[in-house]
């Protein structure tokens, strides 16, 4: 997913900064972590109606490219 930007907002108002889901307070860490800790997309998605799948992927995304940009500085 390249448009992961058209689902994800940074704002300094909202979860002190942290990225997340456009009109929601649901972070890209929190996804992060309700995946990490086993959580299905179809459960992740029952639990929080207000996501759709492209939501999970753009924060599947944003975290992926994030971590690409990490990795070039550190080498």
């Amino acid at each position: 997913m390249n448009n992961f930007s058209s689902y994800i907002s940074i704002n300094p108002d909202i979860r002190f900064g942290k990225p997340c889901i456009k009109g929601t307070r649901i972070t890209v860490n929190d996804i992060l972590q309700w995946l990490a800790s086993g959580m299905s997309h179809a459960q992740i998605l029952e639990d929080y109606p207000s996501l759709k799948e492209e939501h999970i992927l753009a924060a599947l995304a944003f975290a992926a490219n994030r971590e690409s940009m990490i990795r070039i500085i550190a080498a």
